[in-house]
């Protein structure tokens, strides 16, 4: 077995996928319309579904928003270098809620943003991938 697709509903998927694909650079893999069921489909990730965990994007046409309600958390992303990360989702129109720095209780480095839907996309460094806050960021004693 393994994990194939985690599904988001979506308010406007054009603003969905501009950020999936433009902000966060992952590849829209393939989309369909079902005039009967009135919804669209769109799937996006980093590789083919054949290898990789994706995400599906649904639109319920005519709905333009959700309750996220309180039991989801978060979609995560493993990256090299956390802080070029954020600078370039920044750069791209994205929006980092939680800048850089160890988690709570932990030494993991972490940063979150937002989508457009409000759903939250954590960013984990990668372990094996040190890196160091850029100079502007470090505080003095």
């Amino acid at each position: 077995m393994r994990l194939l697709h985690t599904m988001l509903r979506v308010g406007n998927l054009e603003k969905s996928l501009q950020f999936y694909c433009d902000v966060l650079g992952m590849t829209l893999l393939r989309q369909k319309d079902y005039p009967g069921g009135k919804f669209t489909l769109a799937f996006v990730g980093y590789g083919d579904e054949s290898d990789h965990t994706v995400l599906e994007l649904t639109h319920n046409w005519g709905v333009e928003s959700y309750d996220l309600g309180e039991g989801y958390g978060h979609i995560a992303l493993g990256v090299d270098d956390i802080y070029k990360t954020c600078e370039d989702i920044k750069s791209r129109g994205g929006q980092v809620i939680r800048e850089p720095g160890p988690m709570k209780h932990g030494t993991t480095v972490i940063a979150f943003v937002g989508d457009p839907d409000g759903y939250k996309v954590e960013l984990i460094q990668l372990k094996d991938k040190p890196v160091a806050p850029p100079q502007e960021s470090v505080a003095t004693a």
